[in-house]
């Protein structure tokens, strides 16, 4: 039995993980925490760490959730890591996020959830049932203004360049939120998929799941 550690994307929690099947290994998911003030990404990924209590686990990431199981993995010895709709270099990052990064522009303005952008976020994230959309709804009504500026920030200017020996990158075709024209060699391509593949395309995760675990 292996133990394998969940960490959802922005703002998010376990939910957007209980489609998948991860067979008879044990999971344990890492909430998010608040950020210290002026926090860096290693830092906090070695608070995140932390919750960690078995050697050499599993990571599984979505979105910016895979972002930091690459952090921890620099951090602690790990099997592998999952990735799902995410990023493993600075260099897949979509070119309007190292603009904003570069300008500092998402500090001109809190980072904060707003009602009028609602349908264009849903769309980028993919979101495309009832439940979805009262799921992230949610999100955004309990999401923290320091966690999601310190988060924001930290997607925008993130500088990884080292990819972790043993990585399984599995991406859609639909990714608004990180397109798969940005992405280099992904392990795994769903077709059709958005960026919440993890509940859209569960099956197919799942399928795969199967076999790299």
């Amino acid at each position: 039995m292996k133990h394998i550690y969940c960490i959802s994307g922005f703002g998010a929690d376990e939910r957007v993980f209980e489609k998948l099947n991860f067979g008879e290994n044990e999971v344990h998911f890492i909430p998010w925490k608040i950020p210290e003030k002026h926090e860096t990404i290693f830092s906090y990924a070695k608070r995140m760490s932390e919750d960690i209590m078995y050697p050499n686990p599993i990571l599984v990431g979505l979105s910016f959730g895979g972002m930091m199981s690459i952090e921890i993995s620099k951090i602690i010895p790990v099997e592998k890591v999952i990735l799902l709709s995410s990023v493993s270099t600075c260099h897949e990052l979509p070119l309007f996020m190292k603009i904003t990064g570069k300008l500092h522009l998402n500090r001109l303005i809190a980072m904060k959830p707003y009602s009028i952008l609602e349908p264009l976020e849903n769309y980028n994230l993919g979101v495309n049932t009832p439940e979805q959309k009262k799921l992230t709804k949610e999100y955004r009504k309990n999401l923290n203004l320091q966690y999601s500026n310190w988060a924001i920030d930290q997607v925008v200017n993130w500088k990884n360049e080292e990819i972790p020996s043993k990585v399984v990158h599995i991406h859609g075709t639909n990714d608004h939120i990180f397109p798969i024209r940005y992405i280099k060699n992904p392990d795994y391509i769903i077709k059709g998929g958005g960026h919440l593949i993890s509940m859209n395309n569960s099956e197919e995760i799942n399928e795969i799941l199967k076999d790299e675990l």
